[in-house]
């Protein structure tokens, strides 16, 4: 979602007058709601991978008195389809994925050697089938309020100030063990940072409670721990609160990017080329080796040492560069 902001806002800069509707799943609508160019959110009423023909059917037709001109599809499954074809809208943008003549007629073929990013391939499918590629991207860009930032601030009952900074570590990845970067390195961070007198917040959701109990237990206990505790929108809002972020190439990593914070992102199993934090002030820590990126959640030789071989030392280096 936060890399399809870069088509929302490709459209808007090519037709400042067009309207922007999403249709998403409702947990996404948070994020929707801090990106200005989306007019409005329709929450998907089926979840991921639930065929529901006559669902979206329904869907489909509910969507008819709308008048939409044309619709962009961002996934590569036939189902995904099925929704707009329903609605009657005229023009119907996607690439051909799940070989979907008939329900697109704006069909694209995919090339990646061409477009080699993910964001590429989003806002490719905002300008014409002859625009030049590969297009360039505008960077994410996620609105926060100072209203929404001190709601969150009484809410866990905070103590921020200029003089104290903050350091975000996002230990999660929900693909798999292969993405995530070992707690003990992320403890050694925290210790290290809290020593020189920083804040360390930990962030991610209830399945990676485990990881952040550790780090903190680690860490003396001298982290404040929101896995779990925080909605997606809360966690956004307090991640633009900090000052440096360290992640995993997670989708937390993404939030942070388009906060534009500064960012320390840990690749292992993935391809830092392929999904990067849109980010200028973003550094990556990848080694690069042989075997990877191989994708798997599992590191199929068993050692993971694409991660592992990323040391505490090199992630607070760059830390103490950024600063």
């Amino acid at each position: 979602m936060v890399m399809a902001q870069s088509l929302f806002i490709t459209l808007k800069n090519n037709d400042p007058n067009c309207q922007i509707d999403v249709l998403a799943p409702a947990w996404t609508l948070s994020l929707l709601e801090r990106m200005p160019e989306v007019t409005k959110a329709i929450v998907m009423p089926l979840a991921r991978g639930r065929f529901g023909l006559l669902e979206r059917i329904k869907l489909g037709k509910s969507l008819r008195s709308e008048g939409y001109q044309q619709t962009i599809l961002l996934p590569n499954s036939w189902k995904s389809a099925i929704p707009t074809f329903f609605a009657n809208i005229p023009l119907r943008t996607g690439y051909l994925g799940e070989c979907r003549w008939g329900l697109l007629n704006d069909a694209r073929k995919l090339d990646k050697k061409l477009l080699t990013m993910t964001v590429q391939r989003f806002v490719a499918l905002g300008l014409p089938k002859d625009a030049a590629r590969p297009p360039v991207c505008p960077k994410p860009a996620i609105s926060i309020s100072p209203e929404r930032q001190q709601a969150v601030i009484d809410k866990f009952d905070l103590s921020c100030s200029t003089a104290i900074k903050i350091l975000a570590l996002c230990p999660g990845a929900e693909y798999g063990a292969a993405k995530r970067w070992p707690a003990e390195y992320f403890a050694e961070v925290a210790r290290q940072k809290t020593a020189q007198g920083w804040q360390v917040w930990l962030f991610g959701s209830d399945k990676d409670k485990a990881d952040a109990q550790q780090i903190n237990t680690k860490a003396s206990g001298q982290c404040i721990d929101f896995t779990g505790r925080t909605t997606l929108a809360e966690a956004v809002d307090l991640l633009s609160l900090a000052d440096t972020v360290v992640s995993n190439d997670s989708g937390l990593m993404h939030v942070a990017a388009a906060l534009d914070k500064k960012l320390i992102a840990l690749y292992g199993s993935s391809d830092p080329g392929f999904t990067p934090p849109l980010n200028d002030k973003a550094q990556i820590l990848s080694l690069n080796l042989d075997c990877a990126p191989c994708f798997k959640r599992e590191c199929p030789l068993g050692h993971t040492q694409c991660l592992t071989g990323i040391k505490p030392e090199q992630a607070l280096e760059l830390i103490a560069n950024q600063l």
